[in-house]
């Protein structure tokens, strides 16, 4: 963690949307058309919404917008947290204006100071009275161990340490927004839904209208509004948080990161990650099992990534029983010298049984070659992937049978089982610690942003910043090569695979970072 000067003088390389002269809401037409043909569409907007100040030596801080950037002359309010008596006894409790979170931790005697992110966690100043409160939670996407904790959460944390009393939640997703489908919620109604899996709130992919959801927004009242998914979810949100801001609209629009697979970028990781290396151990565990009981047993387990392979390379670490794990992000082929087919073969040849674990969206391209592929997409945009472990389990059978060799292979899929499942311990900690620092910087007034783990801090993250790329796993790094050494299974890459690797990280991490004002909070 680091403290930064938030008086640092700033230049303006940007149209602010604040300037465009909007005369009603709802409609792109209300925009002049200079400025509609800079900003296209809406997922354009966030581009325009960044405020990054540099300090001395390269500090850089990617701020997140606040309540007072559009409503200036808001009042502010003590928080209530000083007159509780839980916290009677915390040393300092309240963060620092200037404390800071820094996203890369390792540097070099002549690094500079790099990118920071406001720390997360409660202010002495509070922009909302607690009777002025209506609050409403979401959840959208796929399910994820420890949306119920979150959403438990969020409403004990406004309740107990802020005294809101309005609280509901939104049904089925964004789609929920224009309908009448909503959930109140109280600290007896959310009581042990953290012991549950799934949401209960419901949740759905798509259905996300800017315009409706905002007029909905209004029309209820609410000015916080708690949104909880992955990345399309977080670009959602911050079209939400746009449309809300040209309005003028006095409300907060915070995000709360989730994807089971754990490809959001810059965080730590997210919240279900751990609860899914975990319940996976019992699929391998199985696929072991049946694998060791049998004549050239194979035990095949498919996992979730659809482009990211965590979950899959942790599983793997963690087990230590897994003879192959193949991901996303590093290549194979099946046949000739050196490809999966011999591989296997000879695994099975020395021990007589192996495990494999692939990832969902795993050899995809080579699938495609074989089928005859249909570029569909899912409600939220996602191309649906043909069955990885299906396709690799026939090829196996195949070349085994060439070769008039017995084979007893069983193919495992517990992708739906282990997403459906309660939180652990560990992301029960996190995903509390989650809600709470999210609504700590609504009361702020902290908006346009979602919460998440740097380096072992909890930081308010622009949602343009966690929704520009992907984290995937990195092949060229020692977390990968620790897996081939514990699995013993060839890379699959030549040498130009690695050389491209390496050469496209190196470009990522030194992108510049242009420095703008949005007005300084």
């Amino acid at each position: 963690m680091a403290s930064g000067n938030s008086n640092i003088p700033l230049t303006n390389s940007y149209t602010h949307l604040a300037d465009l002269k909007i005369t009603r809401s709802g409609s792109s037409a209300d925009i002049p058309r200079s400025a509609r043909s800079r900003l296209g569409s809406m997922d354009d907007l966030t581009k325009y919404e960044k405020k990054i100040y540099q300090g001395e030596a390269g500090y850089i801080l990617e701020d997140v917008p606040h309540l007072a950037d559009y409503l200036p002359d808001l009042p502010t309010y003590p928080n209530p947290l000083q007159d509780n008596s839980a916290y009677s006894v915390v040393k300092q409790y309240f963060v620092n204006t200037d404390d800071t979170v820094v996203q890369k931790v390792i540097q070099h005697k002549n690094s500079s100071r790099g990118t920071h992110f406001r720390r997360a966690g409660p202010r002495q100043k509070v922009y909302f009275e607690s009777d002025e409160v209506r609050a409403c939670i979401v959840t959208c996407g796929g399910l994820c161990p420890g949306l119920n904790t979150v959403i438990r959460e969020i409403v004990c944390g406004l309740q107990i340490m802020y005294g809101v009393k309005e609280l509901i939640g939104i049904h089925g997703g964004y789609a929920g927004f224009y309908s009448k489908n909503t959930v109140p919620l109280t600290r007896k109604t959310v009581d042990d839904i953290h012991k549950k899996g799934g949401t209960i709130l419901g949740t759905s992919r798509g259905g996300h209208d800017t315009i409706k959801i905002v007029d909905s927004i209004q029309d209820r009242g609410i000015n916080m509004v708690f949104i909880i998914g992955g990345d399309g979810t977080q670009k959602g949100a911050a079209a939400i948080y746009q449309e809300v801001k040209r309005r003028g609209y006095k409300c907060v629009v915070c995000g709360i990161p989730k994807t089971i697979d754990n490809d959001i970028c810059v965080i730590d990781k997210s919240f279900g990650f751990d609860t899914a290396v975990e319940e996976a151990q019992r699929a391998i565990n199985a696929a072991h099992v049946e694998s060791e009981s049998a004549e050239n047993g194979i035990g095949l387990v498919k996992l979730m990534g659809r482009y990211s392979g965590f979950i899959a390379q942790y599983a793997t670490l963690a087990s230590r029983d897994v003879d192959l794990c193949l991901i996303p992000e590093s290549p194979f082929y099946l046949d000739g010298q050196g490809g999966l087919l011999e591989f296997i073969e000879k695994r099975i040849k020395e021990f007589g049984h192996m495990v494999i674990v692939v990832a969902e969206g795993a050899g995809q391209d080579l699938i495609a070659q074989d089928m005859k592929s249909m570029d569909t997409k899912d409600a939220s945009g996602n191309k649906l992937l043909l069955d990885v472990g299906l396709w690799l389990s026939q090829k196996i059978k195949e070349h085994f049978a060439k070769k008039k060799k017995t084979l007893n292979l069983k193919y495992i899929d517990p992708t739906y089982m282990i997403r459906a499942i309660p939180s652990n311990a560990s992301d029960n900690v996190y995903c509390t610690l989650l809600a709470q620092c999210a609504l700590h910087g609504a009361m702020a007034g902290f908006t346009g942003m979602t919460v998440g783990l740097v380096n072992g801090r909890h930081a308010y993250i622009p949602f343009y910043k966690i929704t520009e790329s992907t984290n995937k796993v990195s092949i060229t790094d020692r977390m990968w090569a620790r897996l081939l050494s514990s699995t013993n299974q060839p890379s699959f890459m030549n040498k130009g695979n690695v050389e491209q690797e390496k050469n496209e990280e190196e470009e990522h991490l030194q992108a510049p970072v242009t420095a703008t004002n949005n007005g300084n909070k």
